[in-house]
């Protein structure tokens, strides 16, 4: 990506991108072993006892999602309005998440992501915190000046 590129962005897509960058970095962490406590890593479910930074469950699909979808954060940047769906309706799975960590914590079959409760704190701040960005520059980016 050219300099100019990159500069000529508006604050609504850099924060998508910045978002997306995250998730990539966040994603490619979950697999490194001196930043988790490698329990037994599963490739999905409760019973994949590995945490990321000792705080957070993840497993290898859950490091494989939050790779891809910062992966679409990178690639959604690119416009903003893709960049305003990015942050919107990213935001709106995450707190869809975290209701789906409240009705099935703990070592239950339908907790297949997994989800502990560290987890779900942080869906709730990233899904509202996402949406309010989202909306926020969202409405500056296709305000039109007055002549």
């Amino acid at each position: 990506m050219s300099t100019s590129a990159v500069t000529h962005r508006s604050p609504l897509q850099l924060t998508a991108y910045i978002v997306g960058a995250v998730f990539l970095l966040v994603g490619i962490l979950g697999f490194i072993p001196a930043l988790t406590t490698m329990g037994q890593i599963g490739f999905a479910g409760y019973g994949s006892h590995t945490l990321l930074l000792g705080l957070f469950q993840v497993s290898v699909l859950h490091n494989i999602v939050h790779g891809l979808f910062g992966i679409a954060g990178l690639v959604l940047a690119r416009t903003a309005g893709a960049a305003k769906g990015y942050l919107v309706w990213g935001g709106a799975i995450y707190l869809v998440l975290f209701v789906y960590g409240l009705i099935f914590t703990g070592d239950v079959a339908a907790n297949f992501v997994p989800i502990n409760a560290a987890d779900n704190v942080l869906h709730l701040v990233l899904g509202v915190g996402m949406i309010a960005l989202g909306l926020t520059l969202g409405r500056r980016a296709v305000m039109v000046p007055r002549h």
